[in-house]
């Protein structure tokens, strides 16, 4: 799940150094440095996709680059601000708020692979988690279950999509869809109980103090 060149609209693996996130400040401030003229000719050809809102990049975006502007972008130089640029914070939120792909002309195309978006989550889970005081994890797991069920996947090919070598991340997985079945198992015992009180949702929910929106909840589904 590495980023190629072709790819350069994916999120980088969860094994890539994350530049002016952990890489070391005077190693981070000179690729920084080194990028910057590219990525401002960037925002001043498509400020669309690297103004002010970050959006996702569609497959095949550095080639297209390369081939619309060969007078402003070499190979390596852009290759490495693209690369920049998608493992910044920035854009990674916008994959994980589950914004589609984009063209240069800003027409949002194909939905981010699945895989790529946990991979985003797990990155972004990370960051904040190094900087934060409190535990993150349930968060990030009700997070997971929301990208799960975005995905439309099975949960068997859900987790073939998403495997890693990482057993961290791979438990807290297996902890998010336990959480997810325990919900599933309550809200439909909820449900039947309600069927058979004969009761209306107003009336059941505040005879055993329940709250109406999970009440609503557990209809709906």
């Amino acid at each position: 799940m590495t980023m190629t060149p072709s790819e350069a609209g994916t999120v980088a693996s969860d094994k890539a150094v994350q530049v002016g996130e952990s890489a070391e400040p005077s190693t981070a401030a000179a690729h920084t440095r080194s990028v910057q003229p590219v990525l401002e000719k960037l925002f001043e050809l498509y400020p669309h996709l690297f103004g002010a809102n970050f959006l996702p990049l569609k497959l095949g975006i550095f080639q297209e680059l390369l081939a619309a502007h060969p007078e402003h972008f070499q190979r390596e130089s852009l290759k490495a601000a693209l690369g920049f640029h998608t493992r910044s914070t920035r854009y990674l939120q916008s994959v994980a708020a589950g914004h589609k792909r984009h063209d240069l002309q800003g027409n949002a195309g194909n939905d981010v692979a699945p895989e790529h978006v946990y991979l985003t989550l797990l990155e972004l889970f990370r960051r904040r988690q190094a900087r934060a005081r409190e535990d993150l994890r349930p968060k990030f797991r009700a997070q997971l279950m929301a990208a799960f069920e975005a995905s439309g996947l099975t949960r068997q090919d859900y987790q073939a999509r998403v495997q890693t070598n990482d057993a961290a991340a791979t438990a807290l997985l297996e902890e998010a869809f336990a959480e997810r079945e325990q919900k599933l198992a309550k809200r439909e015992a909820l449900l039947r109980t309600f069927e058979s009180s004969g009761k209306s949702a107003e009336e059941f929910a505040d005879m055993y103090g329940i709250d109406r929106r999970e009440l609503a909840a557990a209809i709906r589904s």
